[in-house]
């Protein structure tokens, strides 16, 4: 068969497959369907029980959800207080965090101090493992590496399966350690292969905290400031969880309550933090500020960035999805606390390394998509910027690629998978089974020759 001819079925049978896949919204709500796991009035779908995050947004009232002040607390402990409590006395708090998700606790100075060797210790990649598994296969996403170096590392471990609890802590701690290095080999390789840049590797220095073990890595002089060490601890720190219900989250506990090995249930997170509908949302808040700067004369004029931004929500303009990104969420409502606390990291980063303009954009968008989303599309919810409004400026005034901005949320993020599976895998003991309602209708089998 020529290519014209495979050109021709293909598009064919991606027509049948359009007609036989698509179902009309309204018989969603004729059913009462919960679609995403959400209710009517967009509060989450309960699926369980968890001490590791609470997330809090809103109150119910009477059946009403009434807007409050974003909450974010890990394992009872506030995120605001977490930061104030480590960067306040000069240190950094990522892996005090860890410890947190992890065990339970906030670690003594004893604990905190060997949970940190620990990680140390952990931090390089198997022998041979980043010239077999990365190197020779490079991929135009780093997120995707980073899934299939998870994957791959089952055939490294001596006892992959989860055969007690001990077993799946120690590839929890090991996976946690070891990201970055796979972070950084991705980046690097891609470098190479895809941009035609010259790859630069460093040794591990043992005792450096994530955040700074991060930057030596990405850095082609592997130098850093304290200052800027303590900004990527910060954003690590916010983005190590958010509940069991986000996305990437529910993908670890959905497969760990099937029972398989530690390494498929984080990859899964992964694949899930990919999607622009969940972690790669801080790379379209960046595309975002691209178009807005283009397009728009005059950044302090308030009108013209409001006009343009209700030509976004009427698909004129943007990337024709109609949506504000970085504004709105699931759960917060007034504020969300992540963004409260990088915005002010933002403003004093983004004037000290020249991206005043995006910062006070960013901060306009921020100020005037409610009443523009209210106007355009009668919304007249509370609605707040989000952690993805002001992460990604972040990252530019570190000098980080935008290639590494879901790669690093992931590098965060594992620590509350990883608290999900041991949960999930103490106390769920119940496959996460939820139901789809068939609707086609019974047909009659018809011979080959008579179709």
């Amino acid at each position: 068969m020529d290519i014209a001819c495979k050109n021709s079925l293909f598009t064919s049978l991606c027509e049948q497959v359009k007609e036989n896949n698509r179902i009309d919204p309204e018989r969603y709500n004729n059913q009462d369907i919960k679609r995403g796991l959400r209710n009517a009035d967009g509060t989450g779908v309960v699926a369980g029980l968890t001490r590791i995050c609470n997330v809090h947004g809103y109150v119910m009232s009477e059946g009403e959800k009434l807007p409050v002040k974003g909450e974010l607390t890990y394992r009872g402990y506030s995120i605001e207080d977490l930061v104030r409590g480590s960067h306040g006395q000069g240190r950094f708090g990522f892996e005090e965090v860890v410890f947190l998700l992890l065990f339970g606790s906030l670690p003594t100075p004893e604990q905190l101090s060997d949970f940190c060797e620990l990680l140390s210790a952990n931090r390089e990649l198997p022998e041979y493992f980043a010239e077999d598994m990365i190197l020779k296969a490079p991929s135009p996403d780093i997120m995707n590496k980073m899934a299939r170096s998870v994957l791959a590392m089952y055939s490294y471990d001596d006892h992959p399966e989860p055969e007690n609890v001990e077993n799946v802590l120690r590839q929890c701690i090991q996976l946690i350690a070891m990201l970055p290095a796979a972070l950084g080999y991705a980046y690097q390789v891609k470098r190479r292969h895809y941009n035609k840049e010259s790859m630069y590797f460093h040794q591990t220095v043992p005792g450096l905290s994530t955040s700074e073990t991060i930057l030596r890595t990405i850095r082609a002089d592997a130098q850093y400031t304290e200052d800027e060490a303590r900004l990527l601890d910060l954003c690590l720190m916010l983005h190590a969880e958010h509940g069991g219900g986000n996305n990437s989250a529910f993908a670890a506990r959905v497969l760990s309550s099937s029972g398989t090995d530690t390494y498929s249930a984080i990859a899964a997170a992964i694949g899930s933090l990919k999607g622009p509908r969940h972690g790669g949302a801080n790379l379209k808040v960046t595309q975002m500020l691209h178009d807005l700067k283009a397009n728009i004369r005059d950044i302090s004029d308030d009108e013209e960035i409001a006009a343009y931004l209700g030509k976004m929500l009427r698909r004129e303009a943007g990337d024709g999805s109609g949506l504000i990104y970085g504004m709105g969420h699931a759960v917060y409502t007034l504020s969300d606390p992540r963004a409260v606390l990088l915005k002010q990291e933002a403003a004093r980063m983004a004037e000290k390394n020249g991206y005043g303009d995006e910062f006070r954009l960013l901060d306009a968008v921020e100020r005037l998509a409610p009443d523009v989303m209210l106007k355009v599309r009668g919304i007249s919810r509370a609605v707040c910027a989000n952690v993805d409004m002001y992460s990604g400026l972040v990252y530019r005034s570190l000098g980080i690629s935008e290639d590494l901005f879901t790669p690093l949320f992931a590098v965060a993020r594992i620590s509350g998978w990883c608290a999900h599976r041991m949960e999930e895998y103490l106390t769920g003991n119940r496959i996460i089974r939820p139901a789809y309602k068939p609707f086609s209708k019974d047909k009659p089998y018809i011979e080959l020759k008579n179709r």
